[in-house]
């Protein structure tokens, strides 16, 4: 009974995901037409995203271990174990941003619109794709816009979830523009929602987000960037442990 009921409370999500979209459409669509108002279809995206989780029952609560100061852009490294994180990092950022994600994302229902315009495809069978993705990132960072990268690159199969090792391009990033990167350890998220919830389903809850003091890079050389890597990665290992 209680898988059935988690399976039904998935399918109220992904109707309540749906349906929301499609309201905003209009708006997200408008704004999508021109880069110039690309920062409008991320308020129209905080907007999707607070009405379609909280509609079924799904809050975010956000831990700081220190105020952040939005008017300048970072990148920003959470831990991925639900698709709940994009929510949840839509909801977190309070200036301009982008995400980078995966290239099938160009062709998802509700994701294309997005990876097609503000947000960043990657393409990870192919070196020069990759490359030319960052470059692009980075001209967003550049223009003030703060970046959303998962460093594991995926959510993990494991069931409950383990970190996964952590890739280098975000680190290499943040010390070649002098960018700050604030890790986000992503506490529960899993627990609501795995995954795409085929196989547990989800539930109402609270999605713990703990945000960390910004970690700055300016004083860092590129000879630096797997010492980096390894930072970010032990603060949200250590927070997860500490759970």
């Amino acid at each position: 009974m209680k898988m059935i009921l988690k399976k039904a409370h998935l399918y109220l999500y992904q109707g309540s995901v749906a349906f929301f979209y499609f309201v905003l459409w209009p708006f997200l669509y408008y704004h999508s037409r021109k880069p110039e108002r690309y920062a409008g279809m991320n308020v129209f995206r905080r907007i999707w995203g607070r009405l379609s989780s909280g509609a079924v029952g799904i809050r975010y609560q956000y831990h700081y271990e220190k105020p952040i100061d939005w008017s300048r852009p970072y990148i920003i490294a959470p831990n991925h174990t639900s698709n709940l994180d994009i929510t949840a990092m839509s909801l977190l950022v309070k200036n301009n941003f982008c995400f980078m994600g995966k290239q099938e994302l160009v062709d998802g229902l509700v994701t294309s619109l997005f990876f097609r315009t503000v947000d960043i495809p990657v393409n990870r069978e192919s070196k020069i794709a990759s490359f030319k993705a960052f470059k692009q990132a980075m001209e967003r960072l550049q223009q003030g816009m703060s970046v959303v990268i998962f460093p594991e690159a995926t959510i993990p199969e494991s069931y409950p979830p383990q970190l996964h090792p952590f890739k280098n391009g975000p680190f290499r990033m943040a010390i070649e523009l002098k960018i700050p990167i604030i890790p986000v350890t992503s506490v529960n998220t899993w627990q609501v929602l795995w995954d795409d919830g085929k196989k547990y389903g989800s539930k109402p809850g609270v999605c713990d987000i703990f945000v960390h003091e910004p970690v700055e890079t300016a004083h860092l050389t590129i000879d630096d960037a797997d010492d980096l890597r390894d930072r970010i990665f032990g603060i949200i290992s250590n927070k997860l442990n500490s759970i």
